[in-house]
């Protein structure tokens, strides 16, 4: 069988729950690591910097894009995102499962370059369901909620791009889901392809 980690690209509008959902899986499979993403935006309370995302300039963004240094990268409601190539190659090399929470936009940039990884979209029961969570909030104005919103009409017009969706009403349920998706994913032909060709071409003695 692969040695090789899975790449997991795990999106879903703002707002659906995806950190909430995430973090039983990762807490209950400590081989399975969340890639932390480099973002232009100001954290928000509560986040951490190098936890929940790193916290760069706009111009340190900008060096890593000319260097080559991201395997992915968007703009999203004025800011950017992207995942450093370095830390995830190494992991993946190393046996370990990776979990890239990111944007549709780099989501189907990772589509053409790691054909092998398994596409996750997490879905609201409904849209006034979503609307409702990024008004809880009550971290960000009106505008910024309302362009939040407008994006993710368009982010759900991606989630038939992906090859799961996961619908996250009950956190019990979807997380069940979730494992259950990702462990399916592991028999993907697409993903087992080396080790196919590894056994179809050895040689009779």
């Amino acid at each position: 069988m692969s040695n090789r980690g899975m790449l997991i690209v795990y999106s879903g509008p703002s707002g659906v729950g995806k950190g909430t959902l995430l973090a039983p899986y990762l807490k209950s499979h400590p081989d399975a690591a969340l890639s932390v993403s480099v973002t232009t935006r100001a954290p928000r309370p509560g986040e951490t910097d190098g936890v929940e995302y790193s916290f760069i300039t706009r111009e340190r963004f900008e060096q890593l894009i000319k260097s080559d240094g991201l395997l992915e990268y968007a703009e999203y409601s004025g800011n950017y995102y992207g995942t450093p190539r370095a830390a995830v190659e190494e992991k993946i090399a190393a046996g370990r499962d990776v979990v890239l929470e990111i944007e549709v936009q780099g989501a189907m940039k990772i589509k053409k370059s790691f054909p092998d990884a398994s596409f996750i979209f997490i879905l609201p029961p409904s849209y006034a369901e979503l609307k409702r969570r990024l008004q809880g909030r009550g971290t960000e104005p009106p505008q910024v909620v309302a362009r939040r919103l407008a994006a993710a009409r368009r982010e759900l017009s991606y989630a038939g791009e992906y090859e799961y969706a996961i619908v996250n009403d009950s956190l019990e349920t979807a997380g069940a889901q979730l494992a259950a998706v990702i462990e399916a994913s592991r028999c993907r032909t697409k993903y087992m392809k080396d080790f196919i060709k590894q056994i179809s071409e050895v040689e009779e003695v």
